[in-house]
């Protein structure tokens, strides 16, 4: 039971819930940072033990919105030269995936694994969640990098159109200037890249759990997801849409340069960054002992 109590001066709509050491208001449309980390926990359970044919629909779709969005950020960023107006746009992304509560593999990797560590799904089903997540992601990017294609290139006949040379040189960067490095500094520099990714994408799925409006939702979503683009970090699920589509458009990519070079550590990166920085360090932080741990009462 949290310890709330109306402050003194502020209207009947505010009260603060005591942290700790620290007081932090709140509003009725707000959520405390004991109720958000116990839902991530609720949501992850509740990812962990749906029908599989469920979660590779939601992933297809939440795909589809991936790419969609990516496309656009590739055209504001052509049209006006400006790269941060592309990452201004690209929450647009995570914002409808979850307010329409699809499914995103790289969210699932930061509440999916909190609840297995406190023990409330098995391995069985937390391998269920991610392996059907990926299958879902893989299909549907495939199949929009193919609409990516046909539209942006008007059936291959425009390989020089704008928005082709600007996701053919971006996956060229993602891959190649990686292989360039060598394999110890290109494995190395993409896994830090892909962890700090998706430690802010997962915790932008988290802000969406901080308001009760959805108002108040898309604007917290919005913040990390906005910065995580802004800084060109790796996310798996962009990357399984705009290299398969860079490929399309003639970019000089083999599936090897695409699955080692990048996909399979990205995806491992990303596991780690919302794992352990946004799962366990939420959790860490609210808490105050591990979640795999009992509580310090019952030990």
């Amino acid at each position: 039971m949290h310890n709330r109590r109306y402050a003194k001066g502020v209207s009947a709509h505010h009260t603060t819930e005591n942290n700790g050491s620290d007081t932090i208001l709140l509003t009725e449309s707000s959520v405390t940072p004991h109720e958000i980390v116990d839902s991530m926990v609720a949501t992850g359970v509740y990812k962990a033990t749906r029908r599989r044919h469920v979660i590779v629909v939601r992933a297809i779709l939440s795909s589809f919105i991936f790419g969609a969005v990516t496309t656009l950020a590739g055209t504001v960023v052509t049209q006006t030269g400006i790269p941060i107006l592309g990452a201004l746009v690209f929450p647009i992304a995570l914002v409808i995936v979850i307010l329409l509560g699809l499914e995103l593999l790289t969210s699932t990797m930061g509440l999916v694994p909190l609840a297995w560590w406190r023990h409330e799904v098995t391995t069985a089903q937390m391998g269920k969640a991610m392996v059907f997540a990926l299958m879902g992601h893989i299909i549907g990017c495939l199949v929009f990098a193919v609409i990516f294609w046909a539209t942006i290139t008007e059936f291959g006949h425009h390989l020089d159109a704008p928005v082709a040379v600007w996701i053919r040189e971006l996956a060229e960067h993602k891959t190649l200037g990686y292989k360039e490095m060598g394999w110890g500094t290109g494995l190395a520099l993409v896994f830090l890249k892909a962890i700090l990714c998706n430690w802010l994408v997962s915790l932008g799925g988290v802000m969406g759990m901080t308001s009760r409006t959805t108002g108040g939702k898309i604007t917290a979503i919005w913040l990390p997801i906005f910065v995580f683009f802004a800084l060109g970090w790796e996310h798996s699920v962009v990357n399984l849409f705009s290299i398969p589509a860079a490929i399309m458009v003639g970019a000089p990519i083999s599936i090897g340069d695409w699955w080692l070079r990048n996909e399979i550590p990205v995806l491992l990166g990303n596991l780690v960054g919302a794992a352990f920085l946004t799962g366990c360090g939420l959790w860490l932080s609210h808490h105050r002992w591990l979640p795999w741990s009992n509580r310090p009462d019952e030990s």
